[in-house]
């Protein structure tokens, strides 16, 4: 496959792990068995375990499933990118993006403990970063839209870490944890888009204009 295609197809996966992620969160948000805010509730909390630890149902399968499809698709996406040669640090932050969010899936919250931790803090890094090393590698709109996502999501790890002092504060953990991940989803789609379109082009092979 060219490289062309290959940024085509990362594209493609990209986009998808964006969309599975957040439709996933949607569904598994409306079909919780038990009261739910995206205020007080983290995001994680849809695929916690019931009393006996099985999955609770219907919503910890619909999230576990999301989070792992979207974690493959993503590290998918970022194999695909190395190949294309589109840089290092780029691929690798888009690969390890999706390491996170498999882990999150496979290491649920309530009995995950550091580990599912360590994964979503992974996971939110990672995308972070991909916005800035994406936008990094183009030119025009897509760079300042990248690049924006990109600093909102290392901006909010920041405040969230500083909790009653940061934006917890007003908007809860949920509200702000979602603050910190939907602008990585955002991003997925909004890049793939560009990748699968070839309006990220081979400029993005990762050197920094």
């Amino acid at each position: 496959m060219d490289p062309s295609r290959q940024r085509s197809a990362a594209g493609v996966f990209l986009t998808a792990a964006g969309a599975l992620t957040l439709m996933g969160i949607i569904t598994a948000e409306a079909l919780y068995p038990n009261e739910y805010s995206t205020a007080i509730n983290e995001i994680s909390d849809l695929g916690q375990r019931t009393a006996d630890g099985g999955i609770l149902q219907p919503s910890g399968y619909i999230f576990t499933t999301a989070m792992v499809l979207a974690g493959l698709a993503t590290i998918t996406a970022g194999s695909l990118l190395l190949r294309a040669a589109c840089g290092l640090v780029f691929g690798w932050v888009v690969l390890l993006n999706g390491v996170g969010t498999l882990g999150v899936g496979l290491f649920p919250s309530s009995d995950g403990g550091l580990v599912h931790v360590s994964f979503a803090v992974t996971s939110f890094v990672a995308g972070g970063v991909c916005g800035i090393a994406g936008g990094l590698s183009q030119r025009g709109a897509l760079r300042w839209a990248s690049l924006t996502l990109g600093v909102v999501v290392l901006l909010g790890l920041v405040l969230f870490g500083q909790h009653d002092d940061g934006i917890t504060a007003g908007l809860g953990v949920g509200g702000a944890e979602r603050w910190i991940a939907y602008p990585v989803v955002l991003w997925q789609v909004m890049f793939g888009g560009a990748l699968m379109a070839g309006s990220a082009p081979a400029t993005a092979a990762g050197h920094v204009h």
